[in-house]
């Protein structure tokens, strides 16, 4: 009988999984966004890119063809892609660019769960608006969480069918020059190209100017403090020449939009609609961003925070997450305020600039709410209320805890720092030149790339990255790795100044969690 049963439970897992095709059809074209026309790249004449929705253990072909007049790639942020490198995506590691109307297939196992996203890995043709969403829904034997939030049988089938209907929120800075053009002029300039034009959620959103004397109003004490005599710019942002280092820099060959010339604009808004008779709804926030890291809140509701980055964690009840680029966080939403309209707040979480965008928590049924819904958040990204919880990420729980291995093969030390300009990086004493992108995949030619730009490690080990900022007039840096998930073991400020991580641990314990350690990590600025 046991034998039986456990041939039925394979036979029910296997049931599930489909082969699934997805042909994303990708065009140069004029199209507005945030109410302002520019050329972006289309994807089945959509921005952002039709959803790609899952069962796990389906086999996915998706087939790209390129029309745009440029090279593209496209990679499947958190798709760990075991046994199939060669559809990450990664120009010069492990394809070859797509060239302009050519085609690829890329072909890879839906392993995991959770929500995840597809966009360009070419260049910064992120920027450009090749993007979107991707949710796996998870198999019937992944046990789910909830049952930390409560034990009351009818809110656990809610929770269960709100996840099932999950819906996709695409959160992005957006600027209104093209990623070319901007790559352009950070290299005529020498400037480090820091700040958006507009906020954006799915896609949807306005370009919003403040007066002089409001961004003056709005400016906290930590950026006055970096700026000194100066101001932010009529955008909002700090100026070019704050914070780029001890470099040459030519600021007559910045482009307008880049720092100044604030143009208001008006766009659509996003709209999310709630079914009262649902007790919850589930979101799956992801930071398309490429520069920002992005405050999220909804007002008078509060979030339970269940998975982040595809998988699950013990729930966290907040009222507001900052999110970092790429990272993905899916929440659970009661709906259980009067009805009526509810404003979505999203607001820049670096301080470099000042930005926010905003969208509805609609209620299908009469409004009897009558008055404005009340924030959680400020424009700055600050608490609205001394009741206002924000997501702590050092204090998340995976669920289940995985304890990774001490026994260590290898421990890297890698420094992150600028690279002879203010807008290269470095994590070692080199930088990836683009052209190398163009170049035979690493994945076929073990030579293809400089051995400087290479860690190398071997099968079936663990191996300790120890990540360093240099300075602390840094950006925040999203760390994200390809292929199998990493764990964050410990974080701190100060020079990490041991040879490894079992020695530090002699000195600074507490600074070290191996028993129920997260995945993926933000660098603090």
């Amino acid at each position: 009988m046991g034998s039986l049963f456990l041939l039925l439970l394979c036979f029910t897992e296997w049931a599930f999984a489909a082969t699934v095709y997805f042909t994303a059809n990708l065009t140069w074209a004029e199209h507005s966004v945030a109410g302002v026309q520019r050329e972006i790249i289309l994807t089945n004449g959509q921005y952002p890119g039709p959803e790609l929705r899952l069962n796990q253990g389906d086999d996915v072909y998706f087939d790209v063809y390129n029309g745009c007049p440029f090279n593209v790639t496209v990679h499947f942020h958190g798709i760990e892609q075991i046994g199939t490198p060669w559809s990450d995506g990664v120009p010069g590691l492990s394809q070859r660019p797509i060239e302009s109307n050519s085609e690829f297939r890329y072909h890879w196992k839906a392993d995991q769960y959770g929500a995840y996203w597809y966009h360009a890995h070419h260049r910064g043709q992120l920027e450009d608006g090749l993007y979107g969403p991707i949710y796996i829904a998870p198999s019937r034997s992944v046990t789910k969480p909830f049952s930390l939030i409560t034990s009351n049988d009818t809110d656990l089938q809610a929770m269960i069918d709100a996840e099932e209907n999950t819906s996709p929120l695409l959160l992005s800075d957006w600027r209104i020059l093209t990623s070319e053009q901007i790559w352009n002029a950070e290299e005529a300039s020498g400037i480090d190209a820091l700040c958006a034009n507009a906020l954006l959620i799915n896609g949807k959103g306005s370009v919003t100017c403040f007066s002089q004397a409001e961004i003056d109003s709005l400016t906290t004490p930590d950026q006055r403090a970096a700026l000194g005599n100066e101001s932010l710019t009529d955008i909002a942002c700090f100026p070019p020449d704050i914070g780029q280092g001890d470099y040459t820099h030519n600021l007559s060959a910045l482009l307008p939009t880049m720092f100044y010339g604030c143009t208001p604009s008006q766009g659509s808004q996003q709209v999310i609609n709630v079914d009262p008779e649902c007790q919850y709804i589930s979101l799956d926030l992801t930071s398309a961003a490429g520069l920002l890291k992005l405050t999220f809140s909804i007002d008078e509701h509060f979030m339970w925070v269940y998975a982040i980055d595809g998988r699950y964690i013990e729930p966290v009840e907040v009222n507001a997450i900052t999110i970092a680029n790429g990272n993905r966080y899916s929440v659970l939403v009661p709906a259980d305020q009067t009805p009526g309209d509810y404003t979505v707040r999203m607001v820049s979480g670096s301080g470099q600039q000042i930005l926010n965008t905003t969208g509805i928590f609609h209620y299908q049924a009469p409004d009897q709410l009558n008055r404005p819904s009340n924030p959680w958040i400020t424009l700055t990204g600050g608490n609205a209320t001394a009741d206002t919880d924000f997501f702590d990420d050092n204090q998340v729980v995976p669920y289940p805890a995985i304890a990774p291995s001490t026994d260590v093969a290898a421990t890297y030390i890698l420094t992150i720092s600028r690279f002879n300009a203010s807008y290269r990086w470095t994590l070692g004493n080199s930088s990836y030149d683009l052209e190398l992108e163009e170049s035979q995949p690493l994945l076929f030619n073990q030579t293809a790339i400089p051995s400087d730009l290479i860690v190398r490690t071997d099968n079936d080990t663990w191996v300790d990255l120890i990540i360093q900022v240099d300075s602390p007039a840094q950006p925040a840096h999203p760390i994200h790795k390809h292929s199998n998930k990493h764990f964050v073991i410990g974080y701190g400020l100060g020079t990490f100044s041991w040879s490894s991580v079992a020695e530090a641990m002699q000195f600074i314990p507490g600074s070290f969690n191996l028993v129920n350690p997260r995945s993926g990590t933000l660098l603090p600025p």
